[in-house]
Formats: C-alpha cells, sequence, structure tokens
C-alpha cells in the first residue's frame, strides 16, 4: 500500500473510533448499556444483525472457496438468506417478547438458576474461542495489503476494536456497524466493474473460468452439505447469544421480524457482488495453491483498486470483522454482569455494573486476542471455522430457540441434548480417526451436528408430552415474562428518543464525511475515476439526506414536547 491507502486507512479508523467512543456516557444503566433500553429502531438493529454476522472471514473464508471451487461459495451463503427470512417469520419475534437482555436470563427465568450456571460456562467457553476467529481473517487481510507481521497485526487490531467496545456499549456497537455497512458497500460496488473490465468483460470471465466453476455445488460442498449448512444457520442466527440481542433491542414483535427480513434479503444480494472479485482473480491468476488462496479477494483489489480505495476497502472489511467481534464481546460481558456477577452480588448499584460489564469486556479482549494468534497452529482459518460450526452449532444453539415453542422441555432435557451431541461431535471429529482411522466427510460433520440434538430433543418432547405435563417452572415463567413486560412499558421514552437521536446524528455525519472521503479520492485517482465519483455522490447524498431528516424529526419531537 501507498501513503494515500495508510492516510485513508487511518482517517476511516478514527472516524469509526470517534462514533462508538461518542456514546461513552450513553450507558447509564445496564439494560441500557447491554440493549440500548430496548427500543431500537429496527432498521439499524437489522444492519448491524447483518453487518455482526458479516466479517473478514466472508472474503477470507468464502474468497478462498470462491477462488478455488467457484459459484458453490455464493450457494453456501445463500443458505443464510434461508435462515434470515425464517428466523423473520417464526422465531425473531418470539425473542422479543421475551423481554431478557441476555438469553442466559431467559434460561435462568425458563429452567432455573443451576441449568443457567451450567450453560453459560459452556456458553463462554465456545463464544470466547469463536470471537478469536473472527481476529484472525482480519489481521491475516492486513498482513497480505500491508507486509507487516500478523502477530503485531492481531495485538494492535484486538487493542484497537476492545476499546471503543469497552466504553460505548451497544450503541457504539450499532452505530459503527452501519458505518461500516455504507463504506464497505461502497467499496465492494466498485471493486466488482472494475475487475471485470480488467479481464476484459463478463463473457472473458466466463470463457476463462475453470470448467463447472459455475456449478451450484462442487467437491465436498456436496448438497447434502449445503442442505446441513443451511440448518446450521437457522440454529446459529436465531440462537446465538449475541444475535439474539439484535431481536430483544427493538420494540415490538413486529420490529423484530423485520430484523430478521432485512437481514435475508441482504443475503440473497452481497454473495454474488462479494464473491465475483476472487473469482475473476482465478481466471486471471490460476496459480494460487495452498493457504495463499485466503488472500484471493484482496489480491483482486490491489490489481484494480485506484489510489486509497484499497485503504478504504481495508478500513471497511477491518470494522467489518470487529462487528462480529464487539459483538460477541458485547454479549459475554453481559452475560458475565447480569448473569454472574450481579446473581452472586444482587445489591450492586447500576453504575457499578456498568463498570463490571467493561471491565469484562477487556478481559475477554485480551483472550480472543491470545486465540487469534493460535489460529495458524489448528490447520487455518477454514478448518477452525467449519469445525467449530459442526461441533457446536446444533449442540449450543438449538435448545434455547426449541424452548421458545414448547412447554414440555426441562433442565435435565436442555442439558443432557447438549452435552450429548459435544460428545458425539467430538467422538467422530477427534477420537475415532485416532483409534479406528474413520472419519466423516465435510457434509457428513455437518449433518451429524444438526441432526442429533433434533432427534435428541424430540425423543425428548414425545416423552414429556405423552405424559401431558409441563415443565415445572412454566407457569413461573409465563408469570415473569408479564412482570417485565409491564416493567418495559414503564421505560423512559424520552431517554430512548434521546438515545436514538444522537445515534441518527452520528450515522449521517459517519457517512457524510464518507462520502467526502471518496469523492476526495475520485479526484486523485487515475483508473476508475468515474466509478469511485458516482460512488462518491451517492453516498454524500445519502449522508445529507439522513441528517436533513434526522434534524426535522428532532426539531418536530421538541416542538411535540414543549406544546
Amino acid at each position: 500500500m501507498n501513503s494515500i491507502d495508510v492516510s485513508v486507512m487511518v482517517i476511516f479508523t478514527l472516524l469509526v473510533v470517534g462514533c462508538g467512543l461518542s456514546f461513552s456516557s450513553s450507558g447509564k444503566n445496564m439494560k441500557s448499556y447491554f440493549s440500548a433500553g430496548g427500543a431500537l429502531p429496527w432498521w439499524m438493529s437489522g444492519l448491524s444483525l447483518f453487518m455482526s454476522f458479516f466479517s473478514a472471514g466472508t472474503f477470507v473464508v468464502w474468497g478462498s472457496i470462491a477462488y478455488s471451487q467457484g459459484w458453490v461459495a455464493v450457494t453456501i451463503q445463500w443458505t443464510m438468506c434461508i435462515a434470515g427470512l425464517l428466523i423473520g417469520f417464526f422465531i425473531a419475534p418470539r425473542w422479543q417478547k421475551t423481554n431478557v437482555v441476555t438469553a442466559a436470563e431467559f434460561i435462568k427465568a425458563r429452567l432455573g438458576q443451576r441449568v443457567q450456571k451450567v450453560y453459560t460456562s459452556i456458553f463462554l467457553a465456545i463464544a470466547t474461542f469463536s470471537t478469536g476467529t473472527f481476529l484472525y481473517p482480519v489481521a491475516k487481510i492486513v498482513e497480505v495489503s500491508t507486509g507487516l507481521p500478523i502477530t503485531n497485526t492481531i495485538i494492535g487490531l484486538g487493542v484497537l476494536i476492545l476499546l471503543y467496545t469497552a466504553v460505548g456499549g451497544l450503541w457504539a456497537v450499532i452505530v459503527t456497524d452501519i458505518l461500516q455497512f455504507v463504506v464497505l458497500t461502497a467499496a465492494v460496488l466498485v471493486v466488482v466493474p472494475l475487475s471485470l473490465n480488467e479481464i476484459g468483460g463478463v463473457a472473458n470471465f466466463i470463457d476463462k473460468a475453470p470448467e463447472n466453476f459455475f456449478a451450484l455445488t462442487s467437491g465436498e460442498y456436496s448438497w447434502g452439505f449445503i442442505f446441513a449448512f443451511a440448518l446450521y444457520n437457522l440454529f446459529f442466527i436465531a440462537g446465538n447469544w449475541a444475535y439474539i440481542q439484535r431481536y430483544t433491542c427493538v420494540a415490538t414483535p413486529q420490529d423484530a421480524k423485520k430484523v430478521g427480513w432485512l437481514f435475508g434479503g441482504l443475503y440473497l444480494i452481497s454473495p454474488v457482488i462479494w464473491m465475483l472479485a476472487p473469482m475473476v482473480y482465478r481466471a486471471l491468476n490460476p496459480d494460487l495453491a495452498g493457504a495463499d488462496n485466503e488472500g484471493a479477494y484482496l489480491l483482486m483489489c490491489k490489481e484494480v483498486l485506484p489510489v486509497g480505495m484499497l485503504g478504504l476497502m481495508l478500513g471497511g472489511m477491518i470494522f467489518a470483522t470487529s462487528s462480529s467481534i464487539n459483538t460477541a464481546l458485547n454479549i459475554t460481558a453481559g452475560v458475565i454482569t447480569n448473569d454472574v456477577f450481579k446473581q452472586l452480588y444482587p445489591k450492586t448499584s447500576q453504575k457499578t455494573l456498568v463498570k463490571i460489564g467493561r471491565l469484562s469486556t477487556i478481559l475477554l479482549g485480551f483472550v480472543t486476542i491470545v486465540i487469534a494468534l493460535l489460529v495458524p497452529y489448528m490447520g487455518g482459518v477454514v478448518e477452525v471455522v467449519m469445525t467449530m460450526a459442526a461441533l457446536t452449532g446444533g449442540a449450543l444453539f438449538l435448545p434455547p430457540i426449541w424452548l421458545l415453542f414448547s412447554k414440555y422441555q426441562r433442565g435435565f432435557s436442555i442439558l443432557t441434548t447438549s452435552i450429548l451431541t459435544l460428545a458425539i461431535n467430538g467422538t467422530f471429529k477427534f477420537i475415532t480417526p485416532w483409534l479406528f482411522d474413520f472419519s466423516l466427510n465435510r457434509a457428513q460433520e455437518m449433518l451429524l451436528g444438526v441432526l442429533a440434538p433434533v432427534a435428541i430433543l424430540t425423543v425428548f418432547e414425545l416423552i414429556y408430552r405423552s405424559q401431558k405435563q409441563p415443565a415445572p417452572l412454566y407457569q413461573s415463567y409465563l408469570k415473569s415474562q408479564q412482570q417485565k413486560e409491564d416493567v418495559a412499558q414503564q421505560q423512559d421514552a424520552g431517554q430512548h428518543e434521546a438515545d436514538n437521536s444522537k445515534g441518527n446524528r452520528v450515522i449521517g455525519f459517519g457517512i457524510l464525511v464518507t462520502g467526502l472521503i471518496l469523492f476526495c479520492l475520485a479526484l486523485l485517482a487515475e483508473k476508475g475515476a468515474f466509478v469511485v465519483g458516482a460512488m462518491a455522490l451517492i453516498v454524500i447524498t445519502l449522508g445529507v439526506f439522513l441528517l436533513v431528516k434526522f434534524n426535522k424529526q428532532e426539531k418536530a419531537e421538541v416542538k411535540y414536547e414543549y406544546q
């Protein structure tokens, strides 16, 4: 990268961190710090869910598959679209009605404190490990682009990300997510036409592509794998404790539905745009092998992007990945604060609980950095991501979702399902290959991981239904849910409006500044100036529109209050 790219990356980094730190005073109590007061606009929460799920791993993991095997990388990601739509229709509104701050709080109310403690311990261990796998891909991208040592990059990025997450809470996460969405969308849309132009157009790209490069499935990514991965994504996006937060922080069940639908709609379009660049690079340079193909997307960007755009793209990827990390840090710290510390010290003030939440975020951030440093020694990021999905997806995330629909499941059945599934998956992954020289392929691993908990929970459901006896704590759960709903209706609406108004202003300002950066880069560009300039005008127009709209809305609210 040249000095202009570095300067753009630094400016964008300061912009994102500044927007996040501007919410340092917004977390006055635990609910506002960890769930934005439960009154977040649905479109903000939906975009944040999209960016929280998305990371640099999209370009490293799926980009690697797109380079080596083609369109199947798009097929794999379309399973996330299907999952989002189903969640919007059936699952997200049920989570919103629980009125909880964390999923652990729901498990405690529904199954009791003993079950919650065990489940929380499992979640904290797996979530902390998974967060480290989010940090590694973005460090890999920085290494490919700049030549900086990956160890230094992991440490530096990890510290930067946990800084604004610890200070600003969920509002910092949400607002920076939306800013990153705009930046990355603009940058990626610039890459696509420039990549196709580099290879001589769509027809030439198709002609130079390898045989079966546009097939829906390929190699180990068979229809069996696609089906299993679709179920995994349904369980993961609906039951991951970090993503549950996006359904519970909006005001109504209808808003929660829209969160899921927006996520699904974005994942219908985005994979096609994302995966074209590494696929084109395969036609241009088919010689990448092994771990080198993990950098295919960035190598394409380096080929075609005008001066400064690579820095903006890299900044967008860094903070898109930080979205996944800071979402996980925020919710994990919320579990420690709300479901561990608060239970041990119930008389702790809200101010102290917020401080504990920030301290937890910092400690978890350092653990994340250590795990990211170990990823290369565990077989590489693709192997780690797929293994974690197969081992933990169904075991950890399906049981709480099942609880939303069943009044019969109880602590014994839920814990048995999770622990037994983890044991079965672990046996076939690590023990049978060692003892009996027998191992499952990728599709079989994924199918076992998602179907085993479905089968176990179905057996328990049939047994309990035959007894016609709801779970012992179910009635008390219904009462506590009604109480929480009554309390939620009495929340300070004025504070919610103030936080929303501030969030709107920060988003509009951030988008406007991003548009101005793009415009300056268009003036400097020796190639692709028209594409960059057109995108700059679109982003500037969007930023001005949002600032004007939100300013009018705020004035109208103030005028109404004084009438």
